[in-house]
């Protein structure tokens, strides 16, 4: 099993939150959220792109907490999923890293997330929260969709097996032109912004999906075999020193 999890009980925002707490009136926010099981180039990728594209000013890495109720050993402690993703951006001054959801009790919901990174960094503060077109798909059914959608601004990217011209019949968006995003499809089109009455709005963005899958990567490393260009080197070093994903 996973083994020398480092102690997050003491533990607070990183410097980077910190440096991101400056009273800056038009801060412009990146947030990805994930259970970073493990973080690797791909995660990576995407931020780099979206801080290029929409010249945010800092991304800032959310993991995900520990389930009340495990279903299997897949995922890793928490703190180890923290700290790869620590070592991971530790050079790169454009990322930041919360530990906000793995230090909240009970249930996390994005909405308590976004509210209390509003309350954190100022109303005028611009959220991107960025998030698969999968995941996006399923917004009608999260927690206070609509007060979310007001809060911070979508960011969408593609995903493996799915398909921009799904929006189409999506709940809670306008009605959106079918060739507009056919060519998000094909990559004719790069960007499409999508306006919505007292909401800060959706940006879907064509990029190519990320083909690095986490669970290949978990189970590489169970049988022992290459992850060269998978993971930050301190992420791999990270995980054989600490068996992590390792069965005994």
């Amino acid at each position: 099993m996973n083994s020398s999890a480092p102690d997050l009980r003491h533990s607070s925002l990183p410097p980077p939150d910190s440096a991101l707490s400056t009273q800056h009136s038009a801060l412009k926010l990146g947030l990805l959220g994930g259970s970073f099981n493990p973080i690797h180039n791909g995660h990576l990728a995407l931020a780099g792109h979206v801080l290029d594209k929409l010249q945010l000013d800092h991304i800032l890495f959310i993991p995900t907490g520990d389930p009340p109720h495990k279903q299997d050993g897949s995922l890793a402690p928490a703190a180890h999923r923290y700290e790869m993703v620590r070592l991971a951006i530790a050079d790169k001054p454009a990322f930041g890293l919360s530990d906000m959801e793995i230090r909240r009790t009970g249930k996390s919901y994005t909405i308590d997330t976004v509210q209390t990174l509003q309350h954190q960094f100022g109303p005028s503060t611009d959220l991107h929260l960025l998030i698969g077109l999968d995941a996006f798909l399923d917004l009608p059914n999260w927690k206070d969709p609509r007060e979310l959608l007001r809060r911070c601004r979508f960011v969408v990217v593609p995903r493996p097996g799915q398909s921009f011209q799904s929006l189409a019949t999506m709940p809670l968006l306008p009605v959106l032109p079918p060739q507009a995003l056919m060519q998000l499809d094909t990559g004719e089109s790069l960007r499409l912004d999508i306006a919505i009455p007292s909401c800060r709005g959706i940006v879907c963005l064509s990029i190519p999906p990320c083909s690095t899958s986490a669970s290949d990567i978990r189970e590489r490393i169970r049988h022992g075999m290459t992850l060269a260009n998978l993971l930050p080197p301190l992420v791999g070093s990270y995980i054989l020193q600490h068996h992590v994903y390792q069965e005994e």
